[in-house]
């Protein structure tokens, strides 16, 4: 059974230990709180900017080359990703080189440079990044799905921020929103793996101790005032239709996400889903189809997606709408909910096997909610899940009044949509 430890140094800051004796590896994440739920419209995408320029040079590694070497030196596997809710910074390698990478990622997280001609070359990789992801349906249409239903607040904008943003972010930009979010209170160090209790408290507080004090800025709430179903489409010459449908759940700290995760995976989880079946298997009109769940501290939704035969699209939605009818009306059997339980459990623990899992497991929690729940514990929540508790939330999520359908394709005016989108 995993144990795991957390403890805080004397500026604020939380560390997690999870010690994995077994484990040939060490991985050392920094996790802090400061993402697009806690930015402004003026600097939307600066959290993904500056998670970048940490890369870029420090104090004692003045140049982009000597971080990426020294990791690569040591045989480790290292990067950094930005969400809506948080910044994660890490470095995975084996268990005897714990020192040089919690050395490495606290001089990252400590003592970016900012030199000013780095910024502006770090300027055109994240709009190619930008662009990147504009020529890629299946994350775009992502993209207008979310904006369509939040609008002009964080839930609604991109992760990586509009271009115009990105070209005007200066220095004493990033030397403000670090000011104010990547204090120790907002901070929080997982190190997980082939390490001692002992060992991980005197490598926290020899490289984490001088994260600076600071109060806590919280991030803005989600306004939400959806009361009818809601279309936007992309024009695109493409050799598929490409579309997201969603409804809109609750956040991360509802009890009922478990029984959401199992409803997501009865409409769309793996190949026997019953999206699967009907759009892949027996229609042949889909490569990919599917069903999830999106959490997060704010708000929460949960979407369908599909790249589908053009001229299938409106069976597939038909089909789709369906099914949603289905199951609001009639739940689920019994032998299908036990089904998915034991394929969430089965993935669940598979998704644990490694340092770097387990790290990701409990320091998202922990940034996230500010507590964690233990394997088992999540396990028994999944098991308790009932037939009825699965088709109560179809009910109350699965409403017009909550619907919203994104689509990129070729296609010039949504109404052939709207007339199809009703449960």
């Amino acid at each position: 059974m995993l144990q795991s430890h957390k403890f805080s140094l004397s500026n604020g800051l939380r560390v997690i230990v999870i010690p994995q004796k077994e484990s040939p590896s060490i991985t050392v994440a920094v996790l802090v709180q400061a993402g697009t739920a806690y930015e402004k419209k003026s600097n939307n995408g600066i959290s993904h900017f500056l998670e970048h320029m940490c890369f870029k040079g420090t104090q004692k590694r003045p140049r982009p080359i000597d971080i990426s070497s020294e990791f690569e030196t040591l045989g480790a596997s290292y990067n950094a990703f930005t969400s809506r809710d948080l910044t994660g910074y890490w470095a995975k390698a084996a268990s005897l080189h714990t020192k040089e990478i919690t050395d490495l990622l606290s001089d990252m997280y400590l003592n970016p440079l900012f030199n000013k001609q780095e910024i502006e070359k770090e300027k055109g990789v994240i709009v190619e990044e930008i662009n990147m992801y504009e020529d890629q349906p299946r994350a775009k249409v992502s993209q207008i799905l979310e904006r369509l239903m939040y609008g002009n607040q964080p839930a609604g904008w991109d992760v990586a921020g509009p271009k115009e943003n990105i070209i005007k972010i200066t220095k004493d930009d990033f030397l403000d929103y670090r000011k104010n979010h990547y204090i120790a209170p907002k901070t929080f160090v997982v190190i997980a793996g082939n390490v001692s209790l002992n060992q991980a408290k005197e490598l926290s507080e020899r490289y984490f101790s001088q994260v600076p004090k600071g109060k806590k800025i919280k991030s803005l709430g989600v306004k939400d005032r959806q009361i009818k179903p809601a279309v936007t489409l992309k024009f695109r010459e493409l050799d598929q239709t490409h579309f997201m449908m969603a409804f809109k759940a609750f956040s991360l700290f509802d009890e009922r996400r478990y029984i959401l995760a199992l409803l997501t995976d009865i409409l769309g989880g793996g190949m026997s889903s019953r999206l699967f079946q009907k759009v892949r298997e027996d229609l042949g009109a889909a490569y990919y189809v599917g069903s999830s769940a999106n959490l997060y501290t704010t708000h929460g939704f949960m979407d369908i997606f599909a790249g589908v035969n053009h001229s299938k699209t409106d069976l597939v939605i038909k089909t789709v709408i369906e099914e949603l009818r289905g199951m609001a009306k009639n739940g689920v059997n019994s032998r299908e909910l036990a089904r998915v339980k034991e394929h969430r459990i089965g993935t669940f623990l598979l998704s644990l096997e490694t340092s770097s899992d387990l790290a990701f497991y409990y320091g998202e929690q922990e940034v996230t909610m500010e507590k964690s729940l233990k394997p088992e514990q999540v396990i028994k929540k999944v098991k308790s899940v009932t037939k009825d508790q699965v088709a109560r939330l179809a009910r109350q999520i699965l409403q017009n009044k909550g619907l919203n359908f994104a689509v990129i394709g070729p296609y010039r005016s949504s109404g052939r949509f709207k007339k199809l989108l009703y449960l």
